[in-house]
């Protein structure tokens, strides 16, 4: 996924495995009682009610009890309501089940508590969703790109799934799934399983989900979804009037699978198809297995952001191959896809382009190491009991992308390159925390070859706050030439007509506004902006790189395009840094007045964390 949040760091516990699946001895985040039993499938069958904005119906949960005197199943849940549950002895009759539904937990939600007679084969809960479920958006038709029908998806990360499944939401563990969704007749279901039965809108929807995954990486989307393949693998599901554009947009996404396959090993999904969602969605992109759900922010017309492709993609095989025991190892899902992420984009763009991508992420991250607390910037995290949503920063994903990076170029990308196929393989369908992954790395890569990394120096980059002297510092030779260029206009020695700014990427605009004085006047906004129109840009990235310098500078021109850029979009990395410096800078009132024009349209996510700046 890619997020930005707050960071806080941690050591773990260690894990038993069982059955290819690796069961923490303690998540602090959920209620769910593996040790004496644990899900090894789900079944969902539920209907979509747009009008109660709820899902309603039953789960199913297959059960592998690992403790052969307990008779008590415990689930995680929030603002879910229960009617009854039921369970199938293992002679094949159905007996109802006593349970009871603890006080809501401001983190954790509600700890549901099932009571068997017996050492149950199946369980069934009747429940259904609320409109104020975390992990789910429900937006009206003139909130969609189609105007015509409404829309609902989830976003299940980091414990969401409890907001819509009573579940052990926890990604120690993996299940398979399968699933009937009902819908109005004129709605499309996708999931992410095997979404061959969706061709046909009926509304009436079979899914199966054959390979394990962890409950976060449950998915649902609805809507007036079209369907259009761009190769033997891929394809993409979106409202019509942006299925075109995005299908040109994400055209090389079967060559990225095919370069990945030759870097790490075969795609182990099957299909890799995208989900477009509405402009609603509050992150870049969700890595669901099969299904990644994309935000159309990044449909620019020239494939200059489709970097975030390339991170989901790589997210099949870190995060959803190999995943992440805990929230507070966050960084081994995270830190690994951006690292291929941006191999993927070498092998596919070019190295110029993969270098400077590289370097504006570092360039945000050292940012950021700024601005948060020592102990936030620790690759191995301590949540201590916080909401797991805290712990997505740039921390996890380029301080861990820069570590890898570091083992790379000192051990030889050959050498490198083995180590981490070879880590995919054994882990695979696996999940580990990060004491495990340094016990791999030692025996795998240190310890072979010794001489290279100290366990000292990996000890410092993973338990120790901000980055080490000798971090990696991709330096971009294109940008040195946008750093002269902007230098000689700012003393004066030339004008900006000579920039050499009409061949420029998007990633030297980026670069170029990123490393404008932050205190320049208004009078050179002014210039910039007759020059190059950036108050009026389609590209969501450039806009928000330009408005967060004017909000900065009191530069008042942009106010109509920024209150439209606000209300258009709910992705949180490119409205929730503006909110907050409005805020700042004395624009409290306007902003709180497009924020409660724009409110409703926002996720529950982005909708909490601006909710707090108004308080």
């Amino acid at each position: 996924m890619k997020f930005n949040n707050i960071a806080y760091a941690m050591a773990l516990s260690s894990t038993l495995s069982l059955s290819g699946t690796a069961i923490a001895g303690q998540d602090q985040h959920s209620y769910a009682n593996l040790e004496q039993v644990v899900t090894t499938h789900v079944h969902l069958d539920l209907d979509i009610n747009f009008d109660k904005k709820a899902l309603e119906g039953f789960v199913e949960h297959t059960l592998s009890w690992q403790d052969q005197k307990s008779k008590q199943l415990i689930l995680d849940t929030r603002d879910l309501e229960i009617d009854k549950i039921m369970y199938k002895t293992q002679n094949g009759v159905w007996h109802k089940a006593s349970y009871k539904l603890a006080k809501r937990d401001r983190v954790k939600g509600s700890k549901l508590t099932i009571n068997l007679n017996s050492q149950a084969k199946k369980v069934r809960i009747y429940y259904n969703s609320l409109p104020i479920a975390s992990g789910l958006q429900w937006l009206t038709p003139v909130q969609t790109a189609s105007k015509t029908q409404p829309f609902m998806y989830s976003q299940s990360q980091a414990i969401h799934a409890r907001s819509w499944i009573p579940i052990q939401d926890t990604p120690s563990m993996r299940v398979t799934y399968s699933a009937r969704i009902q819908t109005p007749e004129d709605i499309r279901a996708v999931m992410s399983a095997d979404n061959s039965d969706v061709k046909i809108k009926d509304g009436d929807y079979r899914f199966n989900m054959p390979q394990a995954i962890s409950p976060y990486l449950i998915a649902i989307g609805a809507g007036n979804l079209e369907y259009k393949e761009m190769s033997h693998q891929t394809a993409i599901y979106a409202e019509p009037t942006i299925l075109d554009a995005s299908i040109a947009e994400f055209s090389d996404t079967q060559v990225m699978i095919d370069k990945t396959n030759l870097m790490y090993g075969e795609y182990a999904w099957g299909r890799y198809d995208l989900l477009m969602l509405p402009p609603s969605f509050p992150f870049g992109g969700m890595e669901n297995p099969r299904l990644s759900f994309i935000t159309p922010t990044v449909v620019a017309g020239d494939k200059s952001l489709v970097s975030l492709i390339a991170h989901e993609l790589a997210h099949s095989w870190s995060g959803n191959l190999v995943t992440n025991a805990t929230w507070e190892d966050l960084w081994l899902n995270e830190g690994f896809t951006s690292y291929v992420e941006n191999r993927i984009m070498e092998e596919v763009f070019g190295k110029d382009r993969a270098i400077m991508e590289q370097s504006l992420e570092v360039a945000r991250l050292k940012e950021q190491l700024e601005k948060i607390d020592a102990a936030d910037t620790i690759l191995n995290l301590k949540l201590n009991g916080r909401d797991p949503d805290d712990a997505f920063s740039s921390v996890p994903y380029i301080k861990g992308q820069l570590f890898l990076l570091y083992l790379e170029q000192k051990f030889g990308r050959e050498k490198f390159d083995v180590f981490v196929k070879q880590y995919f393989a054994n882990y695979s369908f696996k999940s580990l925390n990060t004491a495990e992954f340094v016990d791999y790395l030692n025996e795998n890569l240190i310890n072979k070859f010794p001489g290279i990394v100290s366990s000292d120096k990996v000890n410092e980059w993973i338990y120790q706050p901000g980055l080490p002297a000798d971090a990696p510092n991709p330096t971009s030779n294109v940008f040195k030439v946008v750093d002269i260029n902007l230098q000689a206009w700012l003393n004066g020695s030339t004008k900006l007509d000579s920039l050499g700014s009409e061949q420029w990427t998007v990633h030297e605009w980026l670069h170029f506004i990123n490393n404008l004085p932050r205190d320049i006047s208004i009078n050179s906004m002014k210039k910039i902006d007759a020059a190059f129109n950036l108050t009026q840009t389609t590209n969501a990235e450039i806009a928000f790189a330009w408005f967060m310098l004017a909000v900065g500078n009191g530069y008042q021109e942009v106010q109509p395009a920024l209150d439209k850029h606000l209300t258009g979009i709910g992705r949180r990395k490119l409205i929730v840094p503006l909110y907050k410096a409005l805020v700042k800078h004395n624009k409290k009132d306007w902003a709180n007045k497009i924020y409660q024009n724009a409110r409703s349209g926002y996720h529950p996510l982005a909708q909490g964390t601006i909710d707090a700046l108004f308080k």
